[in-house]
C-alpha cells in the first residue's frame, strides 16, 4: 500500500510526488502522457520558448539601432520548432530522472479513483489497482471549446496545435483575449504574421489593471495587431484560401482560427463523483486550508481545483500544501493573494495582490502610485521604455498589490510579491536600495513616491 497515489503528472502532481520524499512517504504517480503535464509539454514551457524566439528575432531586427550591422533577418521556423521540442524533451527527461531518484513509482496509464485506492489502465491495456492511504487528484485541464468552433487541427485549432505549427501562419484570428490569446498575438506579430484578436470582454486580459492593458494595447498597435474587444464572432466559415470570421457587419479572412478562451478542468471519467465528491461546474471543491476534498484522504490540486488560479506555480504550492497535511496533519495553506501572475507578451505584464479596481470594489481606502519606464536608464539602454510600475497600498497602510509592465516584469514582480505577502509599508520597502542602472530601479522610485518622498 502506498502512502500517496497521485493521478496526473503535471505541476501539481509531480510537485506533490517530489515533495513527499521530505517525509519518507511512499508514492506512485500515474500519467497517461508524458510527465510534466500541460505546463511542460503543451503549455508554459513550449509557449515561452516560442515567445523567446520571437523576442530574439525582434532584437536582431533592431540591431542597427544599437550600432550592430546585420544582414537580412529571417525566421527559420523548422529550427525554432525543433528547439522548442528539444527544450521540452530536456525538461521531461530531467523530471523523469528526478522522480526516479526520489523513488517515485511512475506508471504510464490512466488512473481512476476507486474504493481503497486507484484503478490504473496501463498503456498495454492491462489493469491494476493501487492501494493508497491517500490520493491526490491532479488531472489538469484541456483547452476549452466554444459552440460552433469545433477543433479540426488545421483551420480551427487550440493552443495545443498552435505550439506545433510546422510553418508560420500568415494570417491568424485569435478568439479570446486572455493570457493565452495575448501571448500568441504578441509572438505571431513579432514574427510578422497578420493577427486579429477578438474578445467579448470590454478589455484584453480581463481582471488585469486597466492602465497596464493600455500599455500593452499601444504596443500591439505598433505591431499592427487588430484588437476587437466587446465583440462577438460568428462560427467560422471555410472559404477558398482560408477561413472567414464574421463580426457585426464586418468580416475577416485568415488562414487559421486559434480558439483561446481558457482551459476546462479534466475531471470526467476519473471516478470523482462516484466517490461521493460533488463537482462544481466540473471543478473540484476543496478545503483551501488543506486541499482535501469532501472525502477524507482524497485531495485535489492544480487546474481542477475550484476557485483557485490555473497557474503552474499555484499547482506547485497546492501540491506542497496537500503533502504537508498528509504527512503532518497540520494545515499550511497557500497564500493565494501573494501569487504572481505573469503574461509573457512583449512587453511583459506582471501583477500580484489586489489591482486598483479590485481594491476599490472591496471598499478599501487606498493610495495609488505609478512610475513610468521612460526615465529609467537601463530601460533606455535596452530600447524598451514602454512600461510602468503601479503600486496599491492602503492609505497610511501596507502594500496591497502591484503591477509591472516592461522588460523583465515577470522577474521584477517577485520583489513586490514579498512586500504584499509581508504586508510591508511603502516607507519600509523604500528604505532598501536598488542597484543602478537597473530596470528594477523603477520599483524603488515607485516605493519612494508611495512613501511621500519621491526622488525623480
Amino acid at each position: 500500500m502506498y502512502d500517496v497515489v497521485v493521478i496526473g503528472g503535471g505541476p501539481g502532481g509531480y510537485a506533490s510526488a517530489l515533495y513527499a520524499h521530505n517525509f519518507g512517504l511512499s508514492v506512485a504517480l500515474i500519467e497517461k502522457d508524458r510527465v510534466g503535464g500541460t505546463c511542460l509539454v503543451r503549455g508554459c514551457i513550449p509557449a515561452k520558448t516560442w515567445l523567446h524566439a520571437a523576442e530574439v528575432f525582434t532584437t536582431v531586427k533592431s540591431a542597427a539601432t544599437f550600432g550592430v550591422t546585420t544582414s537580412d533577418v529571417t525566421v527559420d521556423w523548422p529550427t525554432a520548432l525543433a528547439r522548442k521540442n528539444q527544450v521540452v524533451d530536456q525538461l521531461v527527461k530531467g523530471l523523469s530522472g528526478l522522480l526516479k531518484a526520489r523513488n517515485v513509482d511512475v506508471l504510464d496509464g490512466f488512473g481512476r479513483l476507486v474504493d481503497g485506492g486507484v484503478s490504473v489502465v496501463l498503456a498495454d491495456g492491462s489493469e491494476q489497482t493501487l492501494e493508497a492511504k491517500n490520493v491526490i487528484l491532479a488531472t489538469g485541464s484541456v483547452p476549452r471549446a466554444i459552440p460552433g468552433f469545433d477543433f479540426n487541427g488545421t483551420t480551427v485549432i487550440s493552443s495545443n496545435e498552435a505550439l506545433d505549427w510546422e510553418s508560420q501562419p500568415g494570417r491568424v484570428a485569435i478568439v479570446g483575449g486572455g493570457v493565452i490569446g495575448c501571448e500568441f498575438a504578441s509572438m505571431l506579430a513579432d514574427f510578422g504574421s497578420e493577427v486579429h484578436v477578438f474578445d467579448v470582454a470590454p478589455q484584453l486580459l480581463p481582471g488585469t489593471d486597466a492602465d497596464a492593458v493600455k500599455v500593452l494595447l499601444r504596443e500591439f498597435k505598433k505591431k499592427k495587431v487588430k484588437v476587437h474587444t466587446d465583440t462577438s464572432v460568428s462560427a467560422p466559415e471555410i472559404v477558398d484560401g482560408g477561413v472567414r470570421l464574421s463580426y457585426g457587419d464586418d468580416s475577416v479572412e485568415v488562414d487559421v482560427v486559434l480558439v483561446s478562451v481558457g482551459r476546462a478542468p479534466l475531471t470526467e471519467n476519473v471516478g470523482i463523483e462516484e466517490a461521493g465528491i460533488a463537482l462544481d461546474r466540473g471543478y473540484v471543491p476543496v478545503d483551501l486550508e488543506t486541499m482535501q476534498t469532501s472525502k477524507p484522504g482524497v485531495y485535489a490540486v492544480g487546474d481542477i481545483v475550484a476557485a483557485t488560479p490555473q497557474l503552474a506555480h499555484a499547482g506547485f504550492a497546492e501540491g506542497i500544501a496537500a503533502i504537508e497535511h498528509i504527512a503532518t496533519g497540520i494545515a499550511k495553506p497557500v497564500d493565494y493573494n501573494a501569487i504572481p501572475l505573469v503574461v509573457y507578451t512583449h512587453p511583459e505584464v506582471a501583477s500580484v495582490g489586489l489591482s486598483e479596481q479590485a481594491a476599490r470594489d472591496k471598499g478599501l481606502d487606498i493610495e495609488v502610485t505609478t512610475h513610468g519606464m521612460r526615465g529609467i536608464g537601463r530601460a533606455i539602454i535596452q530600447g524598451q521604455v514602454s512600461g510602468m510600475v503601479k503600486l496599491i497600498n492602503e492609505t497610511d497602510g501596507p502594500i496591497l498589490g502591484a503591477t509591472v509592465v516592461g522588460p523583465g516584469a515577470g522577474e521584477m514582480i517577485h520583489e513586490l510579491m514579498y512586500t504584499v505577502a509581508w504586508e510591508a509599508l511603502p516607507g519600509e520597502a523604500a528604505a532598501l536600495i536598488h542597484a543602478h542602472p537597473t530596470v528594477a530601479e523603477s520599483i524603488g522610485e515607485t516605493l519612494l513616491s508611495a512613501s511621500g518622498k519621491s526622488l525623480h
